[in-house]
């Protein structure tokens, strides 16, 4: 087992030279304060650490892109004799960070494989000796060599420990105070003894310490909540996260917005003015006449705010809105919000069984759309207008997994909840997550199964199909496999290039070529400074190329110029699959890789015309037979493309067997 690694300011990932990555955490809310070096001070605030220099009054704050391994930050000690703060993460993942900014990582306490509950109490500092307090007992960490130096399993949870006339203390709420002599062996429970009634941690921390640290302003966001996001008029707004009928989470609404230089919160001391809940705030939409006009979209009804303070409550008593039990105002979910051309709110009111799409026009008037397919669906999320001028949301529930289009010009909603693949596979999807449109006007959808694409001509088919991307194995075998199968995908954004980033729940984020097959990056916390592997969101300034991603632990975003290999046809990056073709295989033959729009010709070894058409969606579908319709004879057979500036040139050899 490896003992440290030092942190080097490089990027671990190759393809990435140039790439920037930034964390923007909330500073907002202080939990620990430790006294360090000279007049520095240390502090921990919302899972975030900063720096504070009495002497110049300077601010330095610390995350996982700027050097240290990991986010979300639980505890902090300073041991003066080794130099060095100790840092416990909520993974158990430990850090220590010298004044220099030197970090020395130990994750032996990470990798410590027990069946107790490793969780950690609180950091207690004696020389150079730090002392965790954990769910099991006490582990003991020598600071000055970067080593766990021993792990006292007591058998019962310590709040706090503490060294005193050459024994070393554990103070438990529910065991009371217990002690070893520091020279014994106080791996063995023997030799600790009950010597007392628990008492509270005496303070540590001066009351001019802790009014001097309340005026400080790292900067940041409010809260680390970033479960919705959007760009517009180059800000980035964002809001906490949607109710799910699975578990009541509570988690406190918010709206936070950045301009590229500074962070503002809307008004949420909400609950005061309204006598509700001001919670799961899962959506927002900013009039596009005024910016400073908002609404937000809650577990508890519908929000409207003027330059960032609230204004006015919607719910079952003053609007369509109804509630999901009676007259309870604490459930008026709305997860659903979208503008159309003419400047119409578009609300989606779920889990009842009287009303769910809502139009709040300029004018103030509401205007009813009842659909009874939608009746009594759990979360109807993610709306967006699609170029058709439809209306595209989800139901993100396993109670009834399925997505939807509704078209405002005549009143018709499109149901789809019965789901294959291109092969005729029936699909078992238990959620769809999210879900929008590509440059070529193709539906992508993520679901807890991998990404799935609705080609526009499915999106009215009585049967549609959900193409399930093949990426060919390009390793002389028939075989291809779909793309992220199995992935759960819970945001996916599509850039101005085309290129697909799917964000995943365990997996990271991952940014597909515009062919749909490449994968030209794939981000993990381990391979990058991503905060987290769990991806709650993305959105992406278009003018700066910055990509914000929201995850579990908080907020950061990449640049970085990723070159597309997949540019361009060439025998490099034009596969056809199956290939050879067996003489019991009657289905497509898919040439991929290709230019959208680029001629395709299919002709024999001396240049006879067999086969000719158009690539669509970076693909090309073959079925082996002639301009007669007749199954072509064995033997080799050229792909010939012309782009549209003109370029020719073979890219592809099939073979048929017969």
């Amino acid at each position: 087992m490896s003992k440290y690694r030092l942190l080097l300011f490089i990027l671990f990932f190759p393809l990435l030279l140039h790439a920037q990555w930034k964390a923007y955490l909330s500073y907002y809310d202080p939990t620990e304060i430790v006294e360090g070096e000279g007049k520095n001070i240390y502090v921990l605030a919302s899972g975030g650490l900063y720096r504070y220099d009495r002497t110049d009054q300077s601010l330095t704050t610390y995350d996982k892109t700027l050097g240290l391994s990991d986010c979300g930050i639980t505890h902090i000690g300073w041991s003066q004799r080794a130099k060095r703060l100790v840092i416990v993460y909520d993974d158990y993942n430990i850090d220590l960070l010298a004044p220099n900014g030197e970090v020395v990582n130990i994750a032996d306490y990470q990798n410590y494989s027990t069946t107790d509950t490793k969780t950690v109490n609180g950091v207690d500092v004696n020389g150079s000796m730090a002392y965790l307090s954990t769910a099991f007992g006490i582990v003991a960490l020598n600071v000055a060599d970067a080593e766990v130096t021993n792990t006292y399993r007591l058998g019962f949870s310590v709040n706090y420990a503490y060294v005193k006339d050459g024994y070393l203390y554990a103070a438990s709420a529910v065991r009371g105070l217990y002690r070893g002599r520091l020279t014994d062996n106080l791996l063995d429970k023997a030799n600790w003894t009950r010597v007392g009634e628990y008492t509270a941690k005496p303070g540590t921390v001066s009351e001019d310490l802790k009014a001097l640290v309340k005026t400080l302003q790292p900067g940041g966001p409010k809260y680390n909540y970033f479960g919705f996001m959007k760009m517009d008029g180059g800000k980035l707004y964002s809001c906490s996260d949607a109710y799910r009928v699975e578990e009541d989470r509570n988690l406190k609404g918010c709206i936070q917005v950045y301009d590229g230089k500074e962070w503002m919160a809307y008004q949420d001391d909400i609950s005061q003015e309204t006598g509700v809940a001001y919670v799961d705030v899962g959506c927002l939409e900013v009039d596009p006449k005024d910016p400073n006009h908002v609404f937000a979209g809650a577990r508890t009804g519908l929000y409207e705010f003027r330059n960032g303070k609230f204004v006015h409550l919607y719910t079952y008593d003053n609007s369509p809105l109804v509630s999901t039990f009676g007259n309870n105002k604490n459930y008026v979910s709305v997860q659903a919000l979208q503008y159309d051309n003419d400047n119409n709110l578009w609300v989606i009111n779920c889990l009842n069984n009287e009303q769910n799409i809502l139009e709040l026009n300029s004018d103030n008037k509401w205007t009813s759309y009842f659909q009874a397919p939608l009746k009594g669906l759990a979360l109807l999320s993610h709306p967006f207008f699609d170029r058709r001028g439809l209306l595209w949301f989800i139901n993100d529930s396993y109670l009834t997994p399925s997505f939807y289009n509704y078209n405002i010009r005549n009143n018709t909603l499109t149901s789809y909840r019965s789901f294959v693949n291109e092969d005729g596979t029936s699909l078992n999807i238990s959620y769809f997550h999210c879900i929008t449109e590509d440059d070529d006007n193709n539906i992508w959808i993520g679901t807890n199964i991998g990404p799935f694409m609705l080609e526009p001509d499915q999106i009215s088919a009585s049967n549609p199909i959900l193409n399930q991307v093949k990426v060919p194995r390009n390793d002389g075998t028939n075989f291809a496999d779909y793309l992220l199968s199995g992935v759960d995908i819970r945001a996916i954004l599509v850039d101005k290039n085309n290129r697909k980033w799917f964000g995943t729940n365990g997996n990271g984020l991952y940014l597909i070529a515009a062919d749909n097959i490449t994968t030209l990056a794939h981000f993990t916390k381990a391979n990058s400074q991503l905060l987290s592997d769990n991806i709650l969101s993305l959105a992406i300034n278009d003018a700066t190329g910055e990509l914000f991603i929201g995850t579990d632990q908080g907020l950061c975003s990449y640049t970085g110029n990723i070159s597309d290999s997949s540019n361009g046809m060439t025998k490099d990056n034009v596969w056809a699959y199956p290939n050879p073709v067996k003489p019991d295989y009657t289905g497509a033959i898919t040439i991929t890789g290709l230019e959208n729009g680029a001629n395709v010709k299919i002709v024999t070894s001396n240049g006879v015309l067999v086969n000719e058409g158009t690539a669509s969606n970076g693909e090309y579908k073959w079925y082996g037979i002639n301009r007669d319709g007749k199954r072509v004879a064995s033997g080799v057979y050229m792909v010939e493309v012309a782009t549209s500036e003109g370029q020719k040139g073979v890219v592809c050899k099939i073979a048929i067997v017969n």
